[in-house]
């Protein structure tokens, strides 16, 4: 229903910042909630943030302060400023859409993932 395509990864110090960017195309008035998720090598994928349609961002608590999602409604995209960046940062930051859409009486719930995008930072 939604595809997603996140833009932005790369290599940076410590302290330095990075703008993620996800472009969301489809049925995109169908969309509940949009977040980001990250996974580092050997761990298991986690939540950044979310930020629901017409509702308040939320953050984890390790970004909290550092980062910011924020959503361009006209271009469809949705960004992940990070700040501060730390080097534990580094992970595969992934794009996720969670959305509803009716036809009559019947529901269909789904959600989207993009291919992700590699953030690096050193120290």
């Amino acid at each position: 229903q939604v595809q997603l395509v996140e833009s932005g990864g790369g290599l940076v110090q410590a302290g330095g910042s990075l703008r993620l960017s996800c472009a969301a195309s489809g049925t995109i008035s169908s969309i509940t909630v949009m977040g980001w998720y990250r996974q580092a090598p050997g761990k298991q994928r986690e939540l950044v943030g979310t930020i629901p349609s017409g509702g308040s961002t939320n953050y984890a608590d390790s970004v909290k302060g550092r980062f910011t999602i924020s959503r361009d409604y006209r271009k469809n995209t949705v960004y992940l400023q990070m700040n501060n960046l730390k080097p534990e940062d580094t992970a595969v930051y992934y794009c996720h859409a969670q959305g509803v859409r009716f036809n009559g009486w019947s529901r269909n719930d789904y959600d989207s993932w993009g291919q992700g995008t590699q953030v690096t930072v050193s120290s």
